[in-house]
């Protein structure tokens, strides 16, 4: 038995296709097309949905989002086990993420050891967890943001296979990034490591120069951590991390698209400089979804007033209250194009984790969905092919 989901806007691989339709079968995106081809395609006891009775006309259907970057919501925090978990993954899921890495912030290498092993696990049974992230210990302590600075360290081999050894489950690397800052001592080598461990190698949290952030793409990395933040900016004649990054193929650039932690001018150069090479990710943390109030991240207290998170008595960002559906609004109404503005949330961050079963409704992709009213308001959620 199979969904047939038909008179959709189908906008996937940066396209869009109008009055399109999509047949889910065991999971998996089974056929798809336009027009009235739907009917054809429908098998008995296929369930039969027209986008408009839910989402009114104009509905609009894409893959489901992926979330590279974020440290919990719904008043939890992923240092506080699979639970926690679970409950920051329920909230964003509802708001059109299907997939999403488990990003950790700094502590020490026991705990980060812990909690790499337990999302590890989790990661085999929920399979809406992708694996884990480590923004930290290896940072650059002048660019520490919502980090703890005693607790960073230079990113020596040992504990760089430590970390590693910790991700390996089952024979399976779970350990989707680590963010590292490549002008510390070692952090050439730790990249190359990262790279041959199968494991993207992000660079955030930096002082680098154009230099340390060329020779770090060429060690190996491919992502940048929320750009523009907890890093040097764009100088005319000092160029730094983000327009060595934008001109290189080889990478992807993350951005925080909540107003808050990039101007909407800068986001939109951003987004026109390096096409396609942009992935909209949340740093949510745990107050997302919840009312301003006192929260922490990690080992640090945290206080949220209009939305906005900053670790008590700075005014040091401290993650966001972010969801992907709010970020693709954002970028549409900055004049992006829809079947762009998607494919920063789908296509470019299943590039990035080298899953091009994921990001897209091409058929034979693992079906996840988001069905949108025309506003882009999200009406249903299905994830391999199941309303979750």
């Amino acid at each position: 038995m199979g969904t047939v989901i038909h008179s959709t806007l189908l906008v996937s691989d940066r396209r869009a296709e109008r009055d399109g339709w999509i047949r889910f079968e065991d999971g998996r995106v089974s056929s798809r097309g336009d027009g009235d081809g739907w009917r054809a395609a429908t098998q008995t006891g296929d369930v039969v949905i027209d986008a408009a009775e839910i989402a009114g006309d104009g509905a609009v259907l894409t893959p489901g989002l992926i979330d590279l970057h974020g440290h919990g919501g719904a008043g939890a925090a992923h240092e506080d086990g699979a639970d926690a978990i679970r409950t920051a993954r329920a909230l964003h899921r509802a708001h059109g993420t299907t997939r999403a890495v488990i990003s950790l912030v700094t502590a020490s290498v026991d705990d980060l050891e812990a909690r790499v092993a337990a999302i590890g696990r989790l990661a085999q049974h929920e399979d809406d967890i992708l694996g884990s992230h480590l923004e930290g210990p290896f940072l650059d302590p002048g660019h520490h943001g919502a980090h703890d600075p005693e607790l960073l360290r230079h990113p020596d081999a040992d504990t760089v296979a430590r970390l590693l050894a910790a991700g390996e489950i089952g024979g399976t690397q779970t350990i989707r990034q680590i963010t590292i800052a490549p002008e510390l001592p070692g952090a050439i080598d730790a990249i190359r490591a990262i790279s041959a461990a199968g494991v993207i190698a992000a660079i955030g949290h930096t002082d680098a120069d154009a230099d340390a952030t060329a020779a770090g793409v060429d060690a190996g990395a491919t992502l940048v951590t929320h750009a523009f933040n907890a890093m040097p900016g764009i100088h005319h004649r000092r160029p730094g991390p983000i327009p060595t990054a934008a001109r290189d193929d080889r990478v992807v650039l993350e951005l925080i698209a909540d107003g808050v932690h990039v101007a909407d001018a800068v986001m939109l150069m951003l987004l026109r400089a390096a096409p396609g090479r942009v992935a909209l990710v949340t740093d949510a943390m745990a107050a997302t979804g919840m009312a301003d109030g006192d929260y922490a991240i990690g080992a640090l207290d945290v206080v949220v007033e209009q939305g906005v998170a900053t670790v008590r008595g700075t005014d040091t960002i401290a993650g966001s209250t972010l969801t992907q559906d709010v970020a693709l609004r954002r970028v549409v109404g900055l004049g992006v194009p829809l079947p762009d503005a998607v494919g920063a949330l789908t296509a470019t961050p299943a590039k990035v984790l080298r899953r091009d079963d994921l990001g897209t409704l091409r058929t034979g992709a693992i079906a996840d969905a988001v069905l949108w009213s025309r506003e882009l308001e999200v009406a249903r959620v299905w994830t391999a092919g199941a309303v979750r």
